[in-house]
């Protein structure tokens, strides 16, 4: 899930800079307003998901190191 995140937001940012240099004006129309927002929110996402996994990780091995599953 992290990796999708992050790879359609640097896709959605190469979009966007492709439209750039293709001449596209008016970002507020069509499905530029999407493109041009979801790499605000996706790496962002991807930065608390990966920080959100590793503190799962951790604990995880904490409880295996000591023996008590849940």
């Amino acid at each position: 899930m992290i990796a999708a995140i992050v790879v359609l937001s640097i896709v959605a940012f190469v979009v966007r800079l492709m439209g750039s240099v293709a001449g596209v004006s008016d970002y507020t129309t069509g499905i530029w307003p999407a493109v041009s927002v979801l790499p605000l929110i996706g790496l962002p996402l991807a930065m608390l998901l990966i920080i959100a996994y590793v503190v799962a990780s951790g604990a995880r091995r904490v409880r295996e190191n000591r023996g008590t599953t849940r």
